[in-house]
């Protein structure tokens, strides 16, 4: 085994000293036989090695289970001159919750979990696994540190640091791996890998996050049939929907995507379990799309096309999504079933819904990128050619308020035409810099136009009255069917006269247009 020093904050200093009192509280307490051992554990040591801050701090314990050692710890600080000694303040400790059991969630082991001097410190006991042939929910059971090492996904997250002898212990070759920069897994990786294939993922968030490698017989096992059928059947949709989210909101989503690619686990990963036999889209050309996207983040500057499209942290995730599902816009949409009472979800929603679990919000965002990229990209073009319907101010208003209106976040929407149109180029790489160039200028034109008639905020222009004031000027009809058409010629009404602020125009436009609105007369 090898070992190595580590260097600690003042505060974890402070947080090692009062676990090693607590430690030596419970040997003299003679409760338990064996004499406590306590490890920092995974990917604190990890990040500590590589000089990256971390807050959440996991303990493993040989001989306790975590929620029984915290609550002698609770016990320990009960007492006022150990809490003198370790000078606690009320804000340093909070209190413990204990974490039951949860397979689905990964959480195969009742622990115990609190904040102390402003770290995350989960409590937990060495373990060992066996699994079974259909589940990846093991069997668990006390063990040494060395076989807590061994069951775990990779090499580099299988560092411990013991506390009682402050160095790093190493039982897999980690720190060797850490310095090369190199992902692979503590046993055999197909062992690895069928035992719980949700490690795949796992090993690909880690090498994208921490830009390593992965060895090659470890991306080989990755892309074994047996593996991926085990990865699309074994694990939940919620935890593949997990394990995408932390990749596509880490450090380097496009990476992420590109393993994805070439390990050839798109259809496994993107698709909706509920419909037999998904389509699986051809995903040839995808790079186009996510290398797009990449391009146009990393060259964002004001007023550009990404800061007009992208603008809040949620939407960076949303448009990492959405390229993620890109490859789904050249499949038909009208796969599936329809549910009760609903229209038809376009089969690139119902992958977000179904096959990562996705929330409503996404899905509607999905749901209308899918529905409206085409309408969005012919506008565009109407654009270049200068077609005359291009300047009616109400006609390109009312557009942009029914794309929002069907999905929300309609500047995402125009995002994913962008993208579709990227992947759809199949433009050879030696002229994809010229290729990107033109058509960045065209969709730059797009927002320009949109810009200069003022309808980038269509979509949040409020009616200049409501409802209850058209009835009463109308004379007191009855509201009804009619009242939303007749409410639309009012804001379509204020789109051709912006800054008006009298509503008496929007007024005799929708008087003009009763019979054509079926407006009833007043009884």
């Amino acid at each position: 085994m090898a070992t190595t020093p580590i260097w600690l904050t003042p505060r974890e200093s402070q947080l090692r000293r009062l676990l090693l009192d607590v430690a030596r509280y419970i040997d003299e307490s003679k409760e338990i036989k064996e004499k406590l051992e306590l490890r920092f554990a995974g990917g604190w040591v990890r990040d500590k090695l590589l000089n990256i801050e971390s807050h959440d701090i996991d303990t493993a314990i040989n001989a306790m289970t975590g929620y029984a050692f915290s609550t002698k710890m609770q016990e320990y600080l009960k007492d006022d001159d150990n809490l003198k000694k370790h000078s606690l303040q009320a804000t340093d400790i909070h209190n413990l919750h204990k974490i039951l059991a949860n397979p689905e969630k990964s959480k195969h082991l009742e622990t115990a979990t609190t904040r102390i001097f402003g770290f995350d410190v989960d409590f937990v006991n060495l373990r060992k696994e066996t699994y079974s042939e259909d589940s990846r929910n093991p069997q668990m059971e006390f063990g040494t540190a060395e076989e807590d090492a061994l069951r775990r996904d990779a090499t580099i997250n299988a560092l411990f640091y013991n506390l009682h002898r402050d160095q790093v212990e190493d039982f897999t070759g980690g720190l060797k791996d850490l310095k090369a920069k190199h992902i692979k897994t503590p046993l055999d990786p197909k062992t690895t890998f069928m035992d719980d294939p949700l490690r795949v993922l796992r090993l690909i968030r880690f090498a994208s996050r921490l830009s390593f490698t992965i060895d090659t017989k470890s991306e080989t096992c990755m892309s074994d049939p047996a593996v991926m059928k085990a990865l699309k059947l074994k694990i939940s949709r919620e935890r593949v929907g997990v394990e995408l989210e932390k990749m596509l909101k880490g450090k380097n989503p496009r990476r992420s995507l590109q393993f994805i690619d070439r390990l050839g686990l798109y259809s496994t990963i993107f698709t909706d379990p509920t419909i037999q036999e998904c389509p699986s889209p051809e995903t040839a050309n995808w790079n186009l799309a996510y290398d797009c996207l990449e391009n146009l983040r990393s060259n964002a500057t004001p007023g550009c096309i990404y800061q007009s499209l992208v603008r809040s942290e949620d939407a960076k995730y949303l448009a990492w999504i959405l390229v993620a599902l890109v490859p789904f816009s050249s499949v038909p949409q009208t796969l599936p079933i329809k549910q009760k009472g609903k229209p038809h979800l376009p089969l690139g929603a119902m992958v977000a819904r179904e096959g990562i679990k996705a929330d409503n919000k996404i899905c509607n965002v999905v749901s209308g990128a899918f529905k409206h990229f085409q309408e969005i990209t012919d506008l565009k073009y109407a654009i270049k050619a200068n077609k005359p319907h291009i300047s009616e101010r109400d006609t390109v208003g009312m557009t942009i308020r029914r794309w929002d209106s069907q999905g929300g976040h309609w500047r995402l929407q125009v995002l994913f035409a962008l993208l579709v149109e990227a992947m759809n180029s199949k433009c050879p790489s030696k002229f994809l810099r010229e290729y990107y160039k033109e058509l960045f200028s065209e969709w730059q034109g797009f927002i320009d136009h949109l810009e200069a008639m003022d309808l980038m905020d269509a979509p949040a222009l409020k009616l200049i009255l409501s409802g209850t004031e058209l009835s009463q000027a109308l004379g007191g009809v009855k509201p009804g069917p009619w009242m939303k058409p007749a409410l639309d010629v009012c804001m379509e009404w204020q789109l051709r006269n912006p800054g008006v602020e009298d509503a008496a125009g929007a007024i005799e436009q929708v008087k003009k247009r009763s019979e054509e609105l079926k407006i009833p007369n007043k009884n």
